[in-house]
């Protein structure tokens, strides 16, 4: 396998290096008229020292060393924490009551403390006779089952037969397994072995009593707090509500159905944002067709009651790339104004008011996710209070080159104990990520085989399509 990043053939590595000039020319249309001058004066400077002698060249060659193409861009590990505490300190919609069956991967926003004794009363730890003092005992008629009201207390001497989950009786000192039991003649129970006081019975409040706090506020909703909760008595949970999310797709040029033609191509952020904002945790409440429409652009952001915007393309400085001057003229604050990181080095986060934010992601689909994933994931993740997961390192098994000053997100499958970078991980392509299992986060210049690398879990990788519980 060729390393990611890499091509064989006479034309190796070319193809990314076309979409990292591109990334670059647009960086250097966005920056301040002053920085390209000072970008151009450097360039006239490395011409006149051709000529000069060995100990100049090598001097005029330390001044020259080539600069950042975007100097001006937040290294990528800023940039997401930069969105975390955006949603910190945003305005918060208030906690909401919702029923269990509505409260899975949020999280809470109120201890959990048990509205009862567990159990609430002294049961059946196993299916077989519930008996009273010591043995051989005689049997009595009929039984006792789960469900069943406070049966007819025992005394010394006599057993009842006995389901798990039932009642004990008032008078028990045991449980007998059927196993451990056999019965003879004239009705009489005879122990297989010795048995002990309380043996098979769970006391009233063995797991826990009324009012102990049983989840702490910031757990996380998981299949089992839901079982825990239903057991401690709860139909609603308070929680933090889930942030919602609207999605915005910008261009003339995309195709919502049948295969490209006449310069036209298939729009593939649409129907790829809207479930994986849902795996990230959010709650969808549309996706709108904008085109390329400054108005239309303007009306759709200051009209919509979503916690997060995410546009799609429109964040460079091209005729019709309208996210920029929208966000200008309603007076958003720009919060973070391109990532040092590929693909998605044009990616932003604004303030657009107290309580809402967009996050404008490329228009590339490679580079997309990378914004989603740099600046969407921390900042859906702060809104809804979840806990950031723990991060996690595995070696490559392959080298991976990167550009001199930006992280690289890298798509890859996860064999064994070793991350394995996949092909088509260019900023415009999606087959890549579409088999991976993470993003190796690789470091500015490159890694070498075998380096340990942090990972980005993709959402349905650890929790399944349509919630993420990390």
């Amino acid at each position: 396998m060729t390393p990611s990043g890499t091509h064989a053939g006479p034309h190796a590595g070319r193809g990314d290096a076309d979409d990292l000039d591109v990334e670059e020319a647009l960086a250097l249309v966005r920056a301040p008229k002053s920085d390209r001058t000072d970008r151009a004066d450097r360039s006239d400077g490395a011409e006149r020292a051709r000529g000069a002698g060995r100990s100049d060249r090598a001097d005029q060659t330390a001044r020259t060393a080539p600069a950042h193409p975007h100097p001006h861009a937040t290294p990528w590990p800023e940039a997401r924490e930069l969105a975390a505490r955006a949603a910190r300190r945003a305005t918060r919609r208030p906690n909401a009551s919702v029923a269990l069956a509505d409260a899975l991967g949020l999280v809470l926003a109120a201890p959990l403390d048990a509205l009862s004794d567990l159990p609430s009363f002294d049961t059946s730890a196993m299916d077989g006779w519930a008996v009273a003092g010591p043995g051989p005992w005689r049997v009595r008629d009929g039984g006792v089952l789960a469900g069943h009201a406070l049966p007819e207390p025992l005394t010394d001497g006599e057993a009842v037969r006995i389901a798990t989950g039932a009642r004990v009786p008032t008078g028990v000192t045991a449980v007998l397994r059927s196993e451990h039991g056999r019965t003879g003649p004239q009705d009489r129970l005879h122990a297989m072995g010795e048995t002990s006081h309380g043996q098979d019975i769970r006391p009233r409040g063995q797991e826990c009593r009324r009012g102990d706090q049983l989840l702490p506020t910031g757990t996380l909703v998981t299949p089992a707090v839901l079982g825990l909760a239903a057991a401690a008595g709860y139909d609603t949970l308070t929680v933090a509500p889930r942030p919602r999310a609207e999605v915005l797709v910008l261009g003339d040029e995309l195709l919502t159905e049948g295969l490209p033609h006449d310069g036209l191509i298939r729009d593939a952020l649409g129907p790829m944002l809207a479930p994986w904002l849902r795996a990230l945790g959010a709650e969808v409440i549309a996706v709108r067709r904008v085109g390329d429409d400054a108005k239309a652009l303007r009306r759709a952001i200051t009209t919509s009651r979503a916690d997060l915007i995410v546009t799609t393309g429109g964040t460079a400085a091209g005729p019709v790339d309208h996210v920029h001057p929208t966000l200008e003229r309603i007076g958003a604050e720009l919060l973070v104004d391109g990532v040092a990181v590929r693909p998605g080095h044009p990616m932003l986060l604004a303030r657009t008011k107290a309580d809402q934010h967009l996050v404008g992601l490329p228009g590339n689909p490679l580079a997309a996710v990378s914004g989603l994933l740099t600046l969407a994931e921390p900042l859906l993740r702060a809104l809804a209070a979840h806990p950031a997961s723990e991060p996690y390192r595995m070696p490559l098994r392959e080298a991976v080159q990167g550009p001199a000053h930006d992280t690289r997100l890298v798509p890859v499958v996860l064999r064994g104990e070793r991350a394995v970078p996949l092909h088509y991980s260019g900023p415009a392509m999606l087959r890549g990520i579409a088999t991976a299992d993470a993003l190796a986060v690789v470091p500015p210049g490159g890694a070498a085989q075998g380096a340990e690398m942090e990972l980005l879990d993709l959402p349905w990788d650890t929790a399944g399509i349509g919630v993420c519980f990390t």
